[in-house]
């Protein structure tokens, strides 16, 4: 078949293009910034791992026969808690604490897109509480109540019940005060480079 004119130079231009396309390796992945990467393995650590525990609490812990780890201080219990923390709000629909999730969650990407990309105290405190607000977020959408399995008893008092979502939150909000309240030290002003070393000074 005859090649017209024209189509020659028409195939080597595109073929140009095409190889001149930058092509990814195989295997290539984006830079990720420091802060982003904390979030995403605390949030890859944590989720998982609270899921995995209240699974394994609802397979195998009875409500009425907690498991006593250590007689008289540590026990696996089986709780249901429909509400907030520590069981208050109990009788309030289960909608209102997604939504207000939801609310935490845009407070955490808001607070989350301010902070440096070095801070990695910060980078941990938010990553926590997202880890820890998306696990019970799952409970409470999957559940239609969280559960709670791990109970202390302090002597004067037994802890309310509590999980892994739960103490990643604390533990959070603690490292946000810290961060809050941490006082940096003042720069130093720095000296004037003198190539003599004789501080400025003419000599004598």
């Amino acid at each position: 078949m005859p090649l017209r004119i024209g189509e020659g130079e028409h195939s080597r231009c595109r073929c140009g293009r095409e190889s001149g396309r930058s092509r990814l390796p195989l295997g290539y992945l984006p830079a990720v910034s420091p802060k982003l990467r904390i979030v995403l393995v605390l949030a890859l650590v944590i989720i998982p791992l609270d899921q995995l525990t209240k699974l394994a609490v609802d397979t195998w812990v009875s409500p009425l026969d907690p498991v006593r780890v250590i007689p008289g201080f540590f026990s696996i219990t089986h709780s249901r808690n429909p509400g907030a923390a520590l069981g208050l709000f109990r009788g309030v629909p289960v909608w209102v604490f997604i939504a207000l999730t939801g609310a935490a969650l845009a407070l955490i990407y808001s607070f989350y897109r301010s902070i440096r990309e070095d801070d990695r105290l910060s980078s941990t405190a938010l990553g926590l509480i997202f880890a820890g607000a998306v696990g019970n977020l799952v409970d409470r959408v999957w559940r239609g109540e969280v559960v709670d399995w791990a109970q202390f008893d302090l002597g004067l008092f037994i802890f309310p019940d509590f999980n892994v979502a739960d103490s990643a939150i604390v533990i959070g909000v603690g490292l946000l005060l810290l961060d809050f309240f941490r006082v940096d030290e003042p720069t130093p002003r720095a000296a004037v480079a003198d190539p003599d070393g004789a501080g400025g000074e003419e000599p004598g």
